[in-house]
């Protein structure tokens, strides 16, 4: 894989992160100010969503090696 490439993976998987990080901190604000549950269940549904993505970007970064 090319470098500019997976520079490009590396950046697109830090945002991620840094977007999985802001819906965590969305989702405790929303459990301290008493949020109705569903709202809630939908902001870790989609979190998990983000950290699925995050975590296929990851193994396109470093591909598993078979020995």
């Amino acid at each position: 894989m090319a470098d500019q490439d997976q520079a490009e993976l590396r950046l697109a998987a830090a945002r991620l992160r840094q977007e999985h990080e802001d819906y965590d901190a969305a989702i405790n604000a929303m459990i301290q100010t008493g949020c109705e549950a569903l709202r809630i269940q939908r902001m870790k549904k989609k979190k998990l969503v983000l950290k699925d993505k995050i975590s296929k970007l990851e193994d396109q970064i470093i591909p598993d090696i078979i020995a």
